[in-house]
């Protein structure tokens, strides 16, 4: 199953996936195992977060055929104001290694300062989609009409990341694209 919003948080202590929309895909059905995601030992944990969830319920009989049943936990919310919860309450403060962002694309900028909280100095934050059907580099008025709010909200996050002191970037050109964020301050 795709998801093509989601936030996913890890430490070597515990993974957290923020997740919301589920898009079916039945090409990427085959992803892997949850115990290929969720070690059954140690401490790793899942927290998944969705408005609606029916992609948790979707993946509930995979989750228990697994065995990491009691590593994933479901909270119906959207990630935004999870992840702000977190921020603002300390919960959550430098103490994630990695944060992967798929998310509503005219968010992205805010979820940026969201993980630059959540994540310590040295972990990675992965944006995807920083190319956006090449549209970045597709001229404003050949970009169809329903793309332009996210196109223009891809192209400002990206100018963003260029120029934020606190991390060191590199982008992916693969799929869609993928921007490494590494968190020097």
């Amino acid at each position: 199953m795709a998801f093509d919003e989601s936030t996913i948080l890890t430490s070597s202590r515990h993974q957290y996936i923020y997740m919301e929309e589920e898009k079916s895909d039945p090409v990427n059905m085959e992803l892997g195992s949850p115990k290929d995601i969720v070690p059954n030992k140690g401490t790793s944990k899942i927290i998944a977060i969705d408005p609606d969830g029916e992609a948790y319920e979707f993946g509930l009989p995979f989750i228990r055929k697994a065995g990491v049943e009691h590593k994933i936990s479901f909270i119906q919310s959207d990630a935004f104001s999870a992840l702000n919860e977190m921020s603002s309450n300390g919960e959550g403060a430098e103490m994630f290694d990695f944060v992967f962002v798929d998310a509503d694309k005219p968010n992205y900028i805010n979820y940026h300062e969201q993980a630059i909280k959540l994540v310590k100095v040295g972990g990675v934050i992965a944006y995807d989609n920083t190319l956006y059907r090449e549209l970045v580099v597709t001229p404003e008025n050949e970009v169809p009409e329903q793309f332009r709010g996210n196109r223009k909200a891809i192209m400002d996050v990206n100018i963003l990341l260029a120029s934020d002191c606190r991390v060191e970037i590199s982008l992916i050109p693969i799929g869609d694209g993928l921007t490494l964020c590494r968190r020097i301050a």
